[in-house]
This record gives structure tokens, sequence and C-alpha cells, in this order.
């Protein structure tokens, strides 16, 4: 899974969990079926805010939970997951962005992508993505047009930057997009008076999106030769750093602004989770129940990260290192870890291409701790990762 609040389970106690999981599962389903199985793939832990958001604003629904019947992924257990216009919501934003980046990688002939019937197979899957995308967003009263706009700025405005070009020239087109669609969560729960703070705070988590898919890929891309905003635009890493603070500590103060039923967990997520994404990015703080590495392509050959994939750009090869799977073989062993649940449930498993050792996302805990403190107040010595603030979490 991609993206950038990627919680640890065991700060989010049981029942917070059982929420996350919830909105998780619930989205992958949305885009089943509407979309078809192919279309799980786009699933990532930050288009699942968007449901959380709704329902933290909406509150207890008839008819929000479901259960599903068993998945493989869940170690073939039935769950409670959410449904409804939230998930339907993040499954069409999902898809939309997906699309647009699969066409950007296309444009730029990365990797495979150079060889024409991949690439026009790739076309065929992105157009198929954006309309579906665009289809289900209408269905709950959103224009995906937003976002496509946005993303055809965000190449015109990388062509034209440059050292000395102001950084948030270059994050804008993220962070309108992102204000569109977290303030839209503010209609389908039929609170629009939050409508404005929720656009501010989606406005700085584009933007936080932005930079820390900058910080953590700017090594990488300097290595292949791809474009990188802070190395375009001479931007130093205290000056990103900065500026994800501010971030942080705008989307505090829009989040205190908005009116929610319950927005425990969407606050543990955008306030004390995205902190942690923060300090994880620039490498100055991590919780130690974490694997090292994500659960992917090892970084040494990795492509640029796609959104719409869970393990990277689909497209992209990279050559096979001594001990190490290359990319197909690893895409085999990954389908064979994900069909047999180790991914998920397994205490560890083998990296499908790195070989490394990963922990299963649902892995048991070896420190012995009472993970009841975290549930109740967001503080736990043995995970050396306590967040204070006046939530009163």
């Amino acid at each position: 899974m991609f993206g950038i609040v990627k919680p640890c389970s065991h700060r989010l106690g049981e029942r917070l969990k059982t929420e996350w999981m919830a909105h998780l599962c619930g989205m992958c389903l949305a885009l089943r079926r509407d979309h078809g199985q192919f279309a799980r793939i786009v699933t990532n832990y930050d288009g699942l805010l968007l449901s959380v958001l709704t329902d933290a604003q909406s509150g207890p629904v008839t008819g929000a939970r479901r259960t599903a019947g068993p998945c493989a992924l869940r170690g073939l257990r039935t769950a409670s997951v959410a449904q409804g216009e939230g998930a339907r919501l993040a499954a069409a934003v999902s898809l939309v962005l997906a699309s647009a980046k699969v066409r950007d990688h296309v444009a730029d002939q990365d990797g495979l992508l150079a060889r024409r019937p991949v690439a026009a197979a790739a076309r065929r899957v992105a157009a198929g993505w954006g309309r579906a995308g665009a289809h289900s967003g209408a269905a709950v009263g959103f224009d995906t047009g937003v976002l496509v706009d946005a993303v055809d700025r965000q190449l015109g405005i990388e062509a034209l930057a440059g050292h000395g070009t102001p950084l948030l020239t270059v994050t804008e087109p993220t962070e309108t997009a992102t204000a569109a669609a977290f303030a839209h969560t503010a209609v389908l729960s039929g609170r629009p008076g939050n409508a404005a703070s929720l656009a501010e705070a989606g406005r700085l988590f584009g933007r936080l999106a932005h930079l820390l898919d900058a910080v953590e890929d700017q090594e990488a891309d300097a290595r292949s030769g791809a474009w990188n905003p802070l190395t375009a635009t001479g931007t130093q890493r205290a000056e990103a750093r900065r500026l994800a603070d501010d971030a942080l500590h705008g989307i505090r103060l829009a989040l205190r602004e908005a009116e929610f039923a319950d927005g425990r967990l969407a606050h543990l997520l955008l306030v004390h989770e995205l902190g942690r994404s923060v300090d994880r990015a620039f490498g100055t703080r991590t919780c130690r129940h974490e694997p090292e590495a994500s659960f992917g392509p090892p970084p040494g050959g990795q492509a640029p990260k796609t959104p719409g994939h869970p393990y990277g750009n689909p497209f992209d090869g990279h050559p096979s290192h001594p001990g190490k799977r290359g990319f197909w073989a690893g895409c085999a062993a990954a389908l064979g870890l994900c069909c047999t649940c180790k991914v998920c449930c397994a205490d560890e498993f083998e990296g499908p291409w790195s070989r490394k050792k990963r922990e299963g996302c649902c892995g048991t805990c070896d420190c012995n701790c009472d993970w009841s403190c975290c549930e109740a107040c967001e503080c736990c010595e043995c995970c050396e990762c306590c967040s204070c603030c006046d939530c009163g979490l």
C-alpha cells in the first residue's frame, strides 16, 4: 500500500484499529464492487482518510457498516467494513489520480513503457480508470475534473520550475486537488459549515504529501536522473522541514475549527500519525514496531512510486541483484504472499524482492507492554513515540 499516513497498529488500540481497517477494506470493496477486481490495486492508506472524515462528521448512521465475507488479506476472516458515500468518494479520487499518474509515466516513456505494446495497454488501463473515477465521483456529487486539471497543471509547472522557484509553487496543484476532496466530505456528511476548514486541512495535507514524497525520493531521483522538486528548485531539506512543520500546525488548527460527531480517529491520523510520518521521512524518529522498509521493491533499485499500484511503478523494471529477486519474480512472490495471507497475518515473512525479513501487518508485538495506554492517552514508553497535545487523547 502507498501513502504517507501509515499508523502502527499497536498505537491505534483495538477499537480504532478495527475502525481504521473498516475504512481500508470498505474502500477496497467499493473499488471491486463498482469497477472490478483489478481496480482494487489503487487502494491506498491516504485515500481512506476521505472515508474517515465523512464518518467522523456524520457519526453513526444506519447502513454505514456491513459485514464483508472472508478475504485472503484478512486471513479469510469476515469483518465489519465501511460502505456508503465516503468509501465511494475515496475510491473515485484514487482511481482518477492513479489514471493521471499512469498517463504521466506513459508520456515520459518510463521503463517498459518505452515499448509500444506496453504503453498502449497502460493507456487503456488509465483511460478506463479515469472514466470509472469520473463516474463514481459524479455519483456522490464530486467533480473529478478538478483533480485532472491539477495533474495537467502540475506537468506544466514542473517543466518551467528551476533553481529559485518557490517550492510552494510546485506543490500548489496537489494542494488544490486534496483541498477539494477533503471539503467534499463536509457535503457528504451534511455539515457544509465544515467545508472551509476541511479544505484548508486538505490543502496542507496535499502540501505534506508532495513534500514528503520529494524528501523520501530525493536520493533515488538523483541516481536515476528523475525530476525532484527539492533538487530542481534548490530547496534545502531544512526549509522543507520548516514547511512540513508549518503544514502540520495548520492542519491541527483547521481540524479544531471543524465540528465532528466523533473525530477521534481522524484526529489521531491527521495530527499524531501524520506528525510521525514527517519524522519518519526526515529520519528524526520512528516507531520500532514498524518494519525497516515498506513492503515493495528494494529501495536500491526502486522505480519512482506510482499512485495506483501498491508496489510502486508497475511498468518500471530494475536489474536483478545477487540474493534479490528481479521485478517480475518479485511480483510472483508478492502474489503468493498475498494469497497465503502472510503479508497480513504472519509474524514475519520474506520480502518478495529484497528477501529481507518483514513483519506482518497484524504481527504480534514482543515488548509485553500494556497497549491500553496507547488507546487511552496516546502515550506508550515502550513504543518510544509519545506524542502530546491538548486533544485529550
